[in-house]
């Protein structure tokens, strides 16, 4: 023990470059995609259930209004962290899920996909799917973690994973008029077209 000690005095930087290598290596890691072999890997759509009351409670300085129980098992098809929005503070990540054909590996290699300004931009090559079928099997999602093992939960998800989500969709109010409302739709589109989910809990399959 007494020979380390010495050596990490005698080379502080030769210590310090490892210790970047190793945090860099392990940020790396975390961020390797998951693949699957081709097939139907979810097949089944999300699960809502409208609320019947609208009690609010305040979470992260926002006031946060139930609209339904949503449980969801998907595919991740891309991940997005955000800081600096005004949404940030109660979601700092996004998440496109794909469930349906959208969660087969042989349909997905046809596509890339861009997350940026909360939205999820993608572009993909002929695939036997109607634009409309699409629409209705792959959403972005907006996470909003109800502790802080969950935000890590989410914050440690990777690309390609199968992940199964329970919460509410809610709507979120705050300062200056904010106002941040879920969809509660599985086929419209454009703005407002997006979930937001009060996540409870998430498992990785």
């Amino acid at each position: 023990m007494q020979q380390v000690k010495h050596f990490i005095f005698r080379n502080p930087l030769i210590v310090a470059a490892a210790a970047f290598c190793l945090l860099l290596v392990f940020y790396l890691i975390r961020d390797i995609p998951v693949s699957h072999p081709p097939g139907v890997l979810v097949p089944d759509e999300p699960v809502q259930v409208m609320l019947p009351g609208n009690t609010s409670f305040i979470h992260e300085g926002f006031f946060v209004t139930p609209l339904a129980d949503f449980e969801i098992e998907a595919r991740v098809l891309s991940k997005r962290r955000y800081r600096f929005d005004r949404s940030a503070p109660i979601s700092p990540i996004d998440l496109a899920l794909g469930w349906g054909r959208m969660s087969d590996t042989s349909i997905i290699d046809r596509f890339s996909f861009r997350q940026s300004r909360r939205w999820v931009h993608y572009r993909y090559k002929p695939v036997p799917m109607s634009q409309a079928e699409i629409n209705r099997s792959m959403a972005n999602m907006h996470m909003i973690p109800a502790n802080s093992r969950i935000e890590r939960q989410l914050k440690s998800v990777r690309k390609g994973e199968i992940v199964a989500i329970t919460g509410k969709l809610v709507l979120v109010e705050g300062k200056n008029g904010f106002r941040w409302r879920s969809s509660l739709s599985r086929t419209d589109t454009g703005d407002g077209a997006c979930e937001i989910i009060f996540v409870e809990h998430i498992e990785k399959r």
